[in-house]
């Protein structure tokens, strides 16, 4: 039987307590062989016979989007409808219901064409479910593919969603799925910082899957209104456990195209506050770095508009020279040669590099980093002034922590 490594009583309450009304015992976990890791994994949205007992006679909301889909490769949405659930509305986050809309593009309301269920946008004018919108519902499902990094804004969305169902009085379910980016590495989110990047106070790899971070946000009292916690409960995988490389195969996002891109994202993204490109505009992005000045490197790429992913990309049009790395050997985690390099060719120009500071604060949670860096200490330096904090993470992170774990 899969074990809860849970030692909070109020989570334990949350999720044995519920399970165990349904009479659900989870399967024995099968030994994972070697290179059999990331088609073994049974995810939340696959244990179909617990989620009906879950949502028998409640009205349903799904949070969902492109990638919440069951192994055989029907979406969970199509599935419920056909197991005659009563699913009164889909919620879209950023991306939107198909995945088809730009980073930051407000998504709109609208009716899905295949099922006829209304999709509801919680990306633009409000970024949590409305009190009205809940009305109608008994409960939320979450089922999206997350990539393990804190300012992915899924993890957001989820957040927001369950200080939601915590002011109303409404469930909330989460269906996990396996941290493509398992690490726990970079500074931990500061009080001052907190935003739709950096909502919740842990570090840049946070090391959970969704359901983990759901009962973290739950037993640290990190909702802060209604009744400071929701009605959670988490249908866990089988077949998975921390360590285990998980590859993503349907995109989560439209500008993390492939496993690499969603590898090299953590390490990457904190270019966004600066005047360097990631590949916005291209079919590699978050695999290729560059800026028109031909000091950073000798490979080019030219950022052009592209439809669904971004329309207006930085230095639209212009040839940017840097650096490729898709045959890159990086096995994942947070490294910040990448952005200590580019600073260097800048000529340690902080205006000039980071353009947009503030945001490249609140993407590292801090505006520590960014000093470190314009005061060029090494990164064994940097390192070591998060190590603190996150071995204090580490020992909370173990109350929640669901599947086995390295030794």
């Amino acid at each position: 039987m899969n074990k809860f490594h849970i030692r909070s009583i109020s989570i334990i309450v949350l999720l044995l307590s519920a399970f165990m009304a349904l009479g659900i015992i989870f399967a024995p976990r099968k030994d994972i062989k070697e290179g059999e890791e990331e088609d073994m994994a049974v995810v939340g949205a696959d244990r179909i016979d617990i989620i009906l007992q879950i949502v028998r006679d409640k009205r349903v909301g799904l949070i969902v989007n492109q990638t919440s889909v069951l192994h055989n490769g029907t979406h969970l949405l199509d599935t419920l409808l056909k197991k005659n659930v009563k699913v009164v509305k889909v919620f879209a986050p950023e991306h939107g219901f198909r995945g088809m809309e730009e980073a930051g593009e407000a998504v709109k309301n609208a009716i899905d064409s295949k099922t006829g269920v209304p999709v509801t946008s919680i990306y633009g004018s409000n970024n949590k479910p409305t009190a009205a919108q809940l009305a109608d519902i008994d409960m939320l499902i979450f089922d999206i593919q997350d990539v393990g990094a804190r300012f992915y804004t899924y993890i957001s969305t989820m957040h927001f969603s369950m200080e939601a169902c915590a002011e109303n009085g409404k469930e909330f379910i989460v269906l996990d799925r396996p941290n493509p980016n398992d690490f726990i590495d970079g500074p931990i989110r500061k009080e001052g910082f907190s935003s739709f990047v950096s909502v919740d106070p842990i570090p840049v790899l946070h090391g959970l899957t969704v359901g983990e971070l759901a009962c973290m946000i739950n037993g640290e009292g990190w909702i802060t209104t209604g009744k400071h916690s929701c009605k959670l409960k988490v249908v866990l995988m089988d077949n998975w456990a921390h360590g285990v490389p998980h590859h993503v195969s349907i995109n989560p996002s439209p500008n993390l195209p492939n496993n690499t891109a969603i590898r090299l994202y953590p390490s990457l993204c904190f270019f966004e506050g600066t005047n360097i490109s990631v590949g916005r505009g291209t079919t590699f992005p978050f695999q290729v770095l560059g800026n028109p000045n031909e000091k950073y490197g000798t490979f080019t790429f030219t950022p052009q508009p592209i439809r669904g992913m971004d329309s207006n990309p930085m230095h639209n049009g212009k040839t940017c020279y840097g650096i490729d790395l898709r045959d890159n050997t990086f096995e994942g985690g947070l490294s910040l040669k990448y952005v200590m390099d580019f600073f260097e060719k800048s000529g340690y120009n902080e205006k000039d590099f980071f353009t947009r500071a503030r945001f490249f604060d609140l993407l590292a949670g801090t505006d520590q980093l960014r000093l470190q860096i314009i005061n060029r200490l090494s990164e064994d330096e940097i390192r070591s002034s998060w190590q603190q904090e996150l071995n204090d993470y580490r020992i909370m992170r173990k109350k929640y922590i669901f599947y086995d774990e390295p030794l």
